[in-house]
């Protein structure tokens, strides 16, 4: 079902919207309009030309949330049962948001500051820490006059190479350090005077210089243990920090979440002027508010205004005089609900069309049992599904929880438990093994007789649905003389009675109803044109090109009628997969053994499982498809648009 809307337009003081928001608009469900838009004929309008204050605070308090609490800020919290959120003001939730942010960059810059020292320091201990080999005081060595010094690396091979054949040639001291998989550590030394003939020499064995810087004192041993001891020192004081930043935060977790909701509240409620207009009388300004809400809370809504003098509320009731059409905002049962699932897929219903949750709800669960009928699958589609929907409140797992109930009935008229269809007699029949004769036709499968029949009721109604809808959208052609039509209902119910009498045995009552009843429903759908523009008095009536006319009428008559043919045929997969379904679990039961009288129940557990996932989901299709074909194609248009609250996250 669609709720009825009721169009309110809300008008007070400019200084007095934000109030008005949090006061009224925050308790009940509104769909706001434009008022610019909606309120043309009313002169000197103007749109806010304002900046949202709280854009920023609440930005700073989501970074905040999502930065040090690893959470984002949930939207959902804003009806809030928090402690104090109801007396937390604005401007005190803005003020917290900032002395927290403020706080928490002094002790950030703080840590930044020793993260890089103690960067410096590693990097240090790194550049010392191949040569703590050297028992020699750095700070000595860097203080030698007449003997030049160098530390470095050389690849393992050019090492040897340059201690067999070039050490003992030149006058050099090379003390060997640490190494690694590629190279070797050394610092060498050599006369001042040779410096640079030694230096080009290691050069061309590809020896890496490093610089140490003069800092260290005592030998590198010395200078890396004092290194690490000052490491050790910078970690602590950074770890220090991390906690007071974490203590922080943590003893303020409940107040920033209620700042942060508190500033989401008032910053979406600034955002309403985006949607208001501004006029000016005498010597006040004046905010107009226009939406849709709902019949009920309208009545509540208007109410309460009646007690605040500084608030008016007007309620329009002719919709003809409303520039927008009224949102579609759904309200079946909860058992159909799920089901509204389907209708979002295909497109919500226009204000004042017929919601076909229901219909579908029950067509659809009453043709997935029929293809599925299996009473131990069902109660476990069934009990599975409804187990999901409880844990995790899908509307799919509810649906499927429906269908297994269906399932479960026909199982039981089917005779059919897991596939046995010898635990149980059936309460109808066995869908593979029953027949009918008839006339014309011969043996058929009564399961595929049953279906068609089923289908042709199924047609029959979604035409008087269309009739029912295009009365009400005051569309004559669709509503009389249309396929789906005045006309196309009694064309087609002719033809299911004259198939009903056939079948019967009555061939001369079906041949009366087939002359009397057959051709003239379709010289009506042939010349719809111009019998719509007689009922709405056009002064055209006959299209100027007649023989266009005829031709192209000839055409299209001949597609309706290859349409009810195809549409009814297209219910037989309804039959079809009703005797496939007992057929692959024939399969399933002789794969197991159960003929031969030595069952193997993996193979039966594991068939069961297959045929209840795999043709489960191919029925739900096939359903889903008849649904949007067969049933909605003729009388639903599904061009509604979505009631969408006003402040709501998911809006």
């Amino acid at each position: 079902m669609i709720e009825k809307m009721k169009f309110l337009s809300i008008t007070g003081h400019k200084g007095d919207i934000d109030r008005v928001v949090d006061q009224y608009l925050s308790k009940y469900e509104i769909h706001l309009e434009n008022a610019l838009s909606e309120l043309k004929t009313v002169t000197d309008l103007r749109p806010f030309n304002e900046n949202n204050p709280y854009k920023e605070d609440l930005q700073k308090s989501e970074d905040l949330i999502a930065d040090y609490l690893g959470e984002a800020a949930d939207k959902s919290l804003l009806a809030a049962d928090f402690r104090s959120g109801k007396d937390l003001t604005v401007e005190k939730a803005a003020e917290f948001v900032r002395t927290l942010d403020q706080d928490l960059q002094v002790l950030c810059a703080e840590r930044t500051k020793l993260e890089k020292e103690l960067d410096q320091l590693q990097l240090s201990k790194n550049q010392i820490q191949p040569f703590i080999d050297l028992n020699y005081s750095v700070s000595s060595i860097m203080q030698f006059k007449y003997v030049r010094f160098r530390f470095g690396r050389i690849p393992h091979d050019y090492y040897k190479k340059f201690m067999d054949y070039v050490y003992d040639t030149i006058d050099v001291v090379m003390h060997k350090c640490q190494a690694d998989d590629q190279y070797t550590w050394v610092v060498y030394f050599a006369p001042d005077v040779l410096a640079n003939k030694v230096d080009a020499i290691l050069a061309s064995l590809h020896f890496e210089r490093f610089f140490l810087p003069d800092e260290y004192e005592g030998t590198p041993t010395q200078a890396a243990q004092a290194l690490d001891e000052k490491i050790e020192a910078q970690q602590q004081a950074i770890q220090e920090i991390r906690k007071k930043i974490d203590e922080k935060i943590r003893s303020r977790r409940e107040e920033l979440l209620e700042a942060n909701q508190r500033l989401y509240r008032f910053a979406t409620n600034f955002d309403v002027r985006k949607l208001a207009a501004c006029t000016n009388h005498e010597a006040h300004t004046f905010y107009i508010l226009c939406g849709w809400m709902s019949e009920s809370d309208a009545a509540a809504f208007q109410s309460e205004l009646e007690k605040d003098p500084e608030t008016f509320c007007f309620m329009e009731d002719d919709h003809n005089n409303i520039m927008s059409k009224p949102p579609t905002k759904l309200k079946n049962p909860g058992i159909f609900r799920p089901f509204e699932m389907f209708i979002k897929m295909y497109g919500l219903p226009e204000y004042g069309e017929i919601d076909p949750t229901i219909i579908l709800g029950l067509t659809y669960s009453f043709l997935f049992g029929f293809m599925f009928g299996d009473a131990g699958q069902g109660l476990c589609l069934l009990l599975g599904g409804f187990a999901l929907y409880r844990a995790k409140k899908m509307s799919l797992a509810a649906i499927i929880s429906c269908c297994g109930f269906f399932s479960t009935i026909f199982g039981f008229l089917f005779g059919s438990v897991f596939g046995f269809e010898d635990v149980l007699d059936p309460v109808w029949l066995h869908p593979k093994d029953a027949m009918m004769n008839l006339p014309f036709i011969g043996n058929l499968n009564t399961v595929f007789v049953v279906a068609v029949a089923l289908g042709m009721g199924i047609v029959l109604m979604t035409m008087l649905l269309n009739v029912i809808n295009s009365l009400r959208s005051k569309d004559p052609e669709k509503a009389y003389f249309d396929t789906n039509g005045v006309a196309g209902i009694v064309f087609y119910a002719a033809l299911v009675i004259m198939v009903f009498l056939y079948m019967c045995g009555h061939a001369l009552p079906a041949t009366a109803v087939l002359a009397i009843m057959f051709l003239l429903p379709l010289l009506v759908i042939f010349f719809k044109e111009p019998l719509t523009a007689m009922v709405e008095k056009k002064a055209e009536i006959m299209p100027k090109e007649k023989g266009m006319f005829f031709v192209q009428g000839f055409f299209e008559l001949f597609e309706v009628l290859l349409s009810y043919f195809s549409n009814t045929l297209s219910f037989v997969r309804v039959g079809a997969f009703a005797v496939s379904h007992a057929a692959m679990m024939e399969v399933v039961l002789m794969l197991g053994g159960v003929e031969s009288g030595n069952p193997n129940w993996l193979v039966i557990i594991l068939g069961n499982l297959f045929v209840c996932g795999m043709e489960g989901l191919i029925v739900g299709i096939q359903v889903l498809r008849l649904e949007y074909y067969e049933l909605f194609s003729r009388f639903y248009r599904g061009t509604g648009r979505e009631f969408k609250p006003y402040g709501r996250s998911d809006s």
